[in-house]
C-alpha cells in the first residue's frame, strides 16, 4: 500500500481507478486489517461489482462494505441469535447512512439508470467513463463510512 494513502477511502478510490470493480475496491481496501490476503479479497468480491454481476442491484461499493463489516462484526455460530441481530443492526445503520448521503444503495438508482443493464460486459474504463460514473467516489465514501463506523464501534 502506498504511503500517500491516508484513509481507507483513498485506498478504495485508488483501487477503483486501477480497474478493480466497486466491491473489490472497498473490500480490498480493508483486506490487510481483516487478515485476508489481497488477491483472495478481490477474488471473493469480484462477483459483486456492477450491482452484483452488473445487474445494477445492490451497489457493489456497499456490498464490499458489508463483506468487510461482516468479517469484523459477524458470527460463525448458526444459533448465535444475539450476534446475528447485532450484526444486522449495524448493517442497517450503515445502509441508512449510505442512503441518507447518496440517495440509495441500489446501483441503477445511483447511476441514474431507468433499467438494469442488458449486457454482462463491463464498460471500458475511459476518461468519459470516469466523468459519467460516481463509482470511484462511492467507493471512497463506502470505505470512509466503514472506517468511521469501526472507530465509533470498536469490536
Amino acid at each position: 500500500m502506498s504511503s500517500t494513502i491516508s484513509t481507507k477511502g483513498d485506498r478504495a478510490y485508488e483501487l477503483f481507478k486501477e480497474g478493480y470493480n466497486c466491491s473489490q475496491s472497498v473490500f480490498g481496501a480493508f483486506s490487510e486489517e481483516l487478515g485476508v490476503d489481497f488477491d483472495t479479497a478481490v477474488k471473493l468480491a469480484s462477483g459483486f461489482g456492477g450491482g452484483i454481476g452488473r445487474m445494477r442491484e445492490v451497489c457493489g461499493a456497499f456490498s464490499g462494505l458489508v463483506m468487510a463489516a461482516s468479517l469484523i462484526y459477524g458470527y460463525d455460530d448458526p444459533k448465535a441469535t444475539t450476534e446475528k441481530t447485532a450484526l444486522y443492526e449495524k448493517i442497517r445503520a450503515l445502509a441508512d447512512k449510505f442512503r441518507e448521503d447518496n440517495g440509495s444503495i441500489i446501483c441503477k438508482e445511483l447511476l441514474g439508470l431507468q433499467a438494469a443493464e442488458k449486457s454482462a460486459v463491463p464498460e471500458a474504463r475511459t476518461s468519459e467513463y470516469y466523468k459519467k460514473r460516481p463509482c470511484a467516489e462511492l467507493c471512497r465514501y463506502a470505505a470512509d463510512l466503514l472506517e468511521a463506523f469501526i472507530k465509533e464501534n470498536p469490536v
